[in-house]
């Protein structure tokens, strides 16, 4: 195990493991933006269907695992584990949407690094010879976390001038031993900052110091 570490907090996956495929749906102002063309499906309900956004959080993510194993031709049984997360307590955002597949689940809480955190730990559990396939999704909902974090919308608070405005929009990854590419290489695990930021309405600079650290990082790349 030694040997793959090159760093403080880099391993290197001598397997490197494959990306097989990619889904991501989006929601009303997602179709609006300038990454609109990226998503495999857009709504204008941010419902999606259902009678709460938590409920439309859970089939945001079913829709992105189900496309995501439709691209690679694979079915839940070819899967070995996932690695999942959301913004909400307990993850019953990712493990309501996830049950059906009845593909053995991994709930992860990174909040905006959860994308990361499920990519690495899939790969790891790949490059390590735990898996031969493993999947990486997480979720957000403008609604679920206002309602989590800030003023329930219903409320039609005023938003101040530095409030985040968090996307309606889930992900998946399919990882194989095998594949084609794009290879997941090396995993770098970050290290926690805090400048002491207590306004829940500034998240951004909450994060700005995370910010800073992968810029230089991709900069020292």
């Amino acid at each position: 195990m030694s040997n793959k570490r090159i760093g403080r907090r880099t391993v290197e996956l001598t397997g490197a493991p494959a990306i097989l495929s990619c889904a991501s749906i989006g929601g009303k102002l997602e179709k609006q933006g300038p990454l609109a063309a990226c998503f495999d499906e857009l709504r204008e309900d941010s419902f999606f269907g259902e009678k709460t956004w938590e409920k439309a959080e859970s089939r945001m993510q079913q829709r992105a695992v189900q496309t995501a194993l439709d691209k690679a031709k694979l079915q839940p049984a070819d899967v070995d584990c996932i690695f999942a997360g959301d913004l909400l307590n307990q993850c019953i955002g990712s493990s309501f949407g996830l049950r059906e597949f009845n593909i053995p689940f991994f709930g992860l809480y990174g909040a905006c690094s959860t994308m990361g955190e499920s990519l690495a730990l899939a790969a790891m559990t790949i490059d390590g010879g735990f898996a031969q396939r493993a999947a990486a999704v997480t979720s957000s909902h403008f609604c679920t976390a206002e309602r989590q974090y800030r003023m329930p919308v219903p409320y039609g608070n005023q938003r101040t001038p530095t409030a985040q405005w968090t996307a309606t929009a889930a992900g998946c990854c399919v990882l194989g031993r095998e594949g084609s590419g794009p290879y997941v290489t090396h995993v770098t695990c970050g290290r926690i900052v805090d400048k002491g930021i207590t306004d829940v309405n500034n998240m951004g600079a909450a994060m700005a110091p995370d910010d800073v650290q992968l810029t230089q990082y991709i900069l020292d790349l």
